[in-house]
């Protein structure tokens, strides 16, 4: 920086201080566990064309499901809910949030940190669930610094090497070609701070990868563990209700439908059966609660 600049996030993070941001989306959810505090901090939301969501057409035969989150125009809105983890040596964060070139209704990432009482500074480690937009692009802000500059970056090895592939611009479609290069952009940022994991490791001390794959080829869910484990499920199960009552439906924003389809199956009995705190990237309500059995399908208790 020179002379008398200030870049955004300094400028977010004073302005935050004394008041002078006005209103934002900001939702926060929080509880205590033996590794840390959990809580969730808002990036905004996206808007989605139903058809790109569920290809299929909206299922007729869920009794009782409500789709008030379906706009009049055929767009679904979701929330994006980044995860952090408070421990005593410092911050760990899943996932990076949209950034300022993705989204105009997301992006929200770094003011609402200052809004929650977090210096970007303190973050010590970021865990990527999958490089999609939403989850990746924020790693940097719209002067291309990053958003974390003390942190490290950890992401299955899988994920890593698909989204660098040679391969990857035509496995993704064309509508999608800008997911690619955007996701090399960042990794190219990061690329001598990154650490890569494989399913069942131990990504940090009481955090476990688990395989979620179907979404991307090397999305990863993560167990925080302590008195009160928590899993992070970033975009396995990724809407209320329908990921819940119909877990079996392909899902449009899903690289392989069918596996995650029985990744979500896979997931949701896990935490019902463990009766098991989860957070949700796009569900409502800060995207934290726990799941019930609903006859042969489920339900998503917010906030408890």
């Amino acid at each position: 920086m020179e002379g008398n600049a200030m870049n955004r996030r300094e400028f977010v993070t004073r302005t935050a201080a004394f008041g002078l941001i006005g209103p934002m989306v900001f939702q926060k959810r929080a509880f205590a566990a033996e590794s840390g505090k959990v809580e969730t901090i808002s990036d905004g939301f996206l808007e989605l064309p139903t058809n790109f969501l569920l290809p299929n057409g909206l299922p007729d035969n869920i009794p009782g499901m409500s789709l008030e989150e379906v706009a009049a125009e055929g767009t679904f809105k979701v929330s994006c809910n980044v995860t952090a983890v408070r421990r005593p040596n410092g911050v760990v964060v899943f996932d990076c949030g949209a950034g300022p070139n993705f989204m105009p209704s997301a992006g929200d990432l770094d003011q609402n940190f200052a809004a929650a009482g977090i210096d970007p500074e303190e973050v010590t480690d970021v865990i990527f669930t999958h490089a999609h937009p939403d989850h990746l692009w924020g790693v940097v802000d719209d002067f291309d610094e990053l958003l974390f500059p003390e942190a490290n970056y950890h992401i299955a090895q899988t994920e890593w090497d698909f989204w660098n592939s040679d391969g990857a611009l035509g496995t993704v479609g064309e509508e999608r070609q800008s997911f690619v290069v955007g996701a090399q952009n960042r990794f190219d940022a990061i690329g001598d701070r990154i650490a890569f994991f494989e399913p069942g490791d131990e990504v940090l001390t009481g955090i476990e990868a688990v395989d979620a794959k179907g979404h991307t080829p090397g999305h990863t869910a993560f167990v925080v563990h302590g008195d009160e484990p928590t899993m992070v499920v970033g975009d396995a199960i990724s809407n209320n209700p329908i990921s819940f009552l119909r877990p079996d439906l392909a899902w449009g924003a899903d690289m392989d439908p069918d596996a995650g389809a029985e990744t979500r199956k896979r997931l949701l009995d896990r935490l019902a059966s463990e009766r098991m705190r989860f957070v949700g990237f796009h569900l409502p309500d800060g995207g934290m609660g726990h799941v019930e059995r609903k006859g042969g399908a489920y339900r998503f208790v917010a906030g408890s």
